[in-house]
Parts: C-alpha cells; structure tokens; sequence
C-alpha cells in the first residue's frame, strides 16, 4: 500500500538575510518553487512581518508549498506537501539557490492511512 501524500521539511541555513527579508523575493521564488516542481498553482499569501520576516504559502492542487523567514537568523523552514506527482527536489532546489543557502537538512514523511504500519 502507499500513502496518500508526501509531506518533505526542508530546514535552509546559512542564507542571505536581504533575500529572507525580501517579501517580492520569497513570493517569486515560492511561486517559481511550485511552477519547476509540476504542481498546479490554485493561489498564494504571503505577509511581511515587522521588522523582518516573510510567511507564505503558495496552495497547489496537489496540496501546498509553505514558508516562515527569520533573516536575522539567516534560516527559512519551508513545508512541501502532495499528494500527486510533484517534482519536491526540483523545487526545493530552486529555492535554496534563491536564498543563498549553505546548508540544507529534509525530513520527508508519508502521510495518510494508507502508508504502512509496523507493529
């Protein structure tokens, strides 16, 4: 059996402040994200916060592409979830690169009832 959807962490550090603080930036880049991963883009929101800071999302028809900023911290928590054939890698790629990341760690989860279960 599978599951029905996947749903991928990904942790960037080591990023460049003025892009994580950039509300254009991180919106284009999410929606470039969603766009070279295959997923259908339905709509997005995303705030600034005061004094820095950016939470979004970008809601796909397979599921949603979430992001929060911390710029002084040069960090940036992004979740990816689907539940159709989306190309994660490639988007998270992307994104990383937008963001000047030196570093990235991913948890990726099945998530549904029909995964698996061990005893």
């Amino acid at each position: 059996m599978s599951a029905l959807g996947r749903h991928l962490l990904a942790e960037f550090t080591g990023c460049d402040a003025t892009s994580l603080a950039d509300l254009g930036l991180v919106t284009s880049a999410m929606l470039r994200a969603a766009e070279a991963s295959g997923a259908t883009i339905v709509t997005h929101s995303f705030h600034h916060f005061s004094p820095h800071g950016v939470s979004g999302a970008v809601i796909i028809a397979e599921s949603h592409l979430a992001i929060h900023t911390w710029p002084e911290h040069g960090f940036a928590a992004v979740d990816f979830f689907s539940c159709g054939d989306v190309d994660m890698d490639r988007g998270l790629a992307l994104l990383k690169a937008a963001f000047s990341a030196t570093e990235e760690t991913r948890l990726v989860l099945e998530r549904g009832p029909l995964r698996a279960v061990s005893p």
